[in-house]
């Protein structure tokens, strides 16, 4: 078992090795504070040429701001922003979008993370 700080090192170089040999190593989470305690994960962060920004909590949206330099007009669209709105960060470029995907396609279907739209009512 990796504990915490070991975690984090060997995340890094993963993370490092993945780019080395030409790959796009990705990661997603629901708490990027978690994630941004660690030095060796925030550098990641900084290091990333491409992030997918959903709402955030509160205190996820502080750090987020501080460490991406982000405006509080632009910390607005992930302030108890609706499903498909948010930011794109490419390279030095922050995007503000509101994204309608239709609901009624196959793949809608395939790509919802929504359980009450997989799971039918009543269970598996």
């Amino acid at each position: 078992m990796l504990l915490k700080g070991e975690l984090a090192s060997w995340s890094v170089e993963i993370w490092k090795r993945f780019r080395k040999w030409g790959g796009v190593p990705t990661g997603i989470t629901q708490n990027s504070k978690d994630l941004l305690a660690s030095p060796e994960i925030a550098n990641i962060l900084e290091n990333s040429d491409f992030i997918y920004m959903l709402n955030q909590a509160a205190g996820d949206r502080q750090i987020l701001a501080k460490q991406l330099n982000i405006s509080p007009h632009q910390l607005s669209y992930v302030t108890h922003s609706g499903e498909g709105e948010g930011l794109l960060f490419y390279g030095n470029v922050i995007l503000p979008f509101i994204d309608r995907f239709p609901k009624d396609t196959e793949l809608y279907r395939i790509m919802t993370t929504r359980l009450s739209e997989i799971i039918p009512e009543g269970g598996a």
